[in-house]
C-alpha cells in the first residue's frame, strides 16, 4: 500500500469518477484506475463499486475511506511540520531576557536568526526573571530566558538549560582566593549581588537562610559586567556563577556548600506555538543545553 493510491482512492470519492479525480489531480485516468485496482486487491477487497455513472462506495471502501484520510492528513502535517524549519518561516518572536544577558550561546541563537530566516521578526525585552516570568504568563511575550532557584513560577513550560552553583568573584591575592570558600566565609565581606527577581540572587539568598545565615547584601546591580567592576575595585566579594566570564584581576571561586543551585531555563506558554515561536525554542535549547 502506498500514500498515491489512497490519495488516488479519496480523489475519485470526492469528485465520483475517476476522470474527474484524473483531471484534477492532473493524471491519466487509465494511471489512476490501475492504482486504485492494485490497492483493492492488496486488501482483498472491493472499495469502489463501478457499475452505475457514478463510483460509489462500498461497505468496505466506507469503512476504509476516514482512515485514509486521516493518512492523508498526517502525511500532510508531517510536511507542514518539516517546512516550518525551512527559510520560508516567517512571523513575529517576542523574546526575553535577564537583564545583561552576556551568554554567548544564547546571543549567538539570537544573531544567526536574522541571517537564516529574514523573515522572523524578532523584539527583545530585558527584564528581572520575576517580571519576564508574568510577561510570558500574560502572553506580552512568546519565550523568555529566565533565572530562578528551586524552581519556576507555576503555570509555565520551562526547559532547564543551565544548573550550577553559585561562585564567589574576588580579586586575585584576595584572602579568599583559594580552591573553593563556605558561605560562612562571606560574612564579614561586603557582598555584591544581582537584583532581586534573578536566580543568582535568589540561589544565595536561599542557601543562607538554609545554613542559618543572614542573606545580606551590600550592593545589588542588574548586569553581572557591573559587579566584576566593582569587584575589580575593592568594592566587595560579587556573588554571581561560575560560568560568568570574570573580568581581568578576578578569580572565580566555587562556594561548596552553597546547598541551593542557579537555574537558568526558557519560559513558555503551554500550548501550541507560531512556526516561528517553535523553530527559535528549538534553536535556544539545542545551542544551551549544548554548552550548559
Amino acid at each position: 500500500m502506498e500514500m498515491h493510491q489512497l490519495r488516488y482512492f479519496a480523489a475519485v470519492v470526492d469528485e465520483g469518477s475517476f476522470t474527474a479525480a484524473a483531471t484534477r489531480l492532473h493524471v491519466s485516468q487509465s494511471g489512476i484506475s490501475t492504482q486504485v485496482g492494485k490497492l483493492e486487491r492488496e486488501l482483498g477487497q472491493l472499495l469502489l463499486d463501478r457499475s452505475g455513472r457514478r463510483v460509489r462506495l462500498t461497505p468496505a471502501g466506507e469503512a476504509v475511506l476516514p482512515l485514509a484520510k486521516d493518512a492523508l492528513a498526517t502525511l500532510e502535517a508531517i510536511q507542514h511540520t518539516a517546512a516550518e524549519f525551512a527559510d520560508a518561516v516567517r512571523g513575529r518572536v517576542r523574546l526575553g531576557m535577564i537583564m545583561g544577558c552576556a551568554i554567548p550561546p544564547f546571543l549567538d541563537v539570537v544573531a544567526d536568526l536574522g541571517r537564516t530566516h529574514p523573515g522572523i521578526e524578532l523584539s527583545l525585552h530585558e527584564g528581572h526573571s520575576e517580571l519576564l516570568q508574568a510577561q510570558v504568563l500574560s502572553g506580552a511575550l512568546d519565550l523568555a530566558l529566565i533565572g530562578f532557584a528551586k524552581e519556576a513560577g507555576p503555570g509555565l513550560d520551562v526547559t532547564v538549560v543551565v544548573d550550577e552553583p553559585i561562585a564567589a568573584v574576588v580579586p586575585v591575592g584576595h584572602r579568599l582566593d583559594r580552591p573553593s570558600v563556605r558561605l560562612a566565609d562571606l560574612a564579614s565581606e561586603k557582598i555584591l549581588c544581582l537584583s532581586p527577581g534573578t536566580g543568582i540572587r535568589a540561589a544565595y539568598e536561599h542557601s543562607c537562610l538554609q545554613l542559618g545565615l543572614d542573606p545580606r547584601v551590600d550592593i545589588d546591580a542588574s548586569s553581572p559586567a557591573t559587579l566584576f567592576r566593582l569587584a575589580q575595585r575593592g568594592a566587595g566579594v560579587a556573588v554571581l556563577s561560575p560560568s560568568s566570564a570574570a573580568g581581568e584581576g578576578l578569580r572565580t571561586v566555587p562556594v561548596a556548600d552553597a546547598p541551593v543551585r542557579a537555574c537558568l531555563g526558557l519560559a513558555a506558554r503551554p500550548g501550541r506555538h507560531s512556526p516561528a515561536v517553535r523553530l527559535l525554542h528549538a534553536r535556544l535549547r539545542a545551542s544551551l543545553r549544548a554548552t550548559g
